[in-house]
C-alpha cells in the first residue's frame, strides 16, 4: 500500500512539475503515472549499472555528476514513454533536480504517520 501511495505521489510531482516547466509536457494523469512507474524501474535497474560505470567521475566530481545521471535516466523516460517529451539535456537537468526536491517533500507527509 506504501509503494502505490508512493509511486501516487511521484506522479504528482511528474505532473507538477510538467505543468511548471516550459521544456517537459506530460499528456494526462495516466501518462504521468506511468513516467514515474518507469522512473522508478530505471531508477532502480539502470541507476546502480550507470553509477558503478561512472564511478571514477563522480568521486573527481564530488557527487555532483549524479545529476548527469539522474538527467539521463530523465531522458531515458522521455525515449520509452509516449506522451512524455523532455526538450534538452539541460531541462531534463532542471526537471530531475526539482523533482528530486518535490519527491521528498511529498514523501516527508507520509514519515509523519
Amino acid at each position: 500500500m506504501n509503494l502505490i501511495i508512493r509511486l501516487l505521489l511521484n506522479a504528482i510531482a511528474v505532473f507538477v512539475l510538467a505543468n511548471v516547466l516550459n521544456g517537459v509536457n506530460v499528456n494526462g494523469y495516466a501518462t504521468a503515472i506511468v513516467v514515474a512507474l518507469v522512473l522508478s524501474i530505471l531508477n532502480l535497474i539502470v541507476k546502480p549499472i550507470l553509477v558503478i560505470f561512472t564511478l571514477p567521475i563522480t568521486i573527481v566530481t564530488l557527487g555532483l555528476f549524479m545529476f548527469v545521471i539522474n538527467a539521463c535516466i530523465v531522458l531515458l523516460v522521455d525515449k520509452f514513454v509516449d506522451g512524455f517529451y523532455v526538450d534538452s539535456f539541460w531541462v531534463a537537468l532542471l526537471f530531475s533536480v526539482l523533482l528530486s526536491i518535490l519527491q521528498s517533500l511529498l514523501q516527508s507527509f507520509l514519515k509523519q504517520d
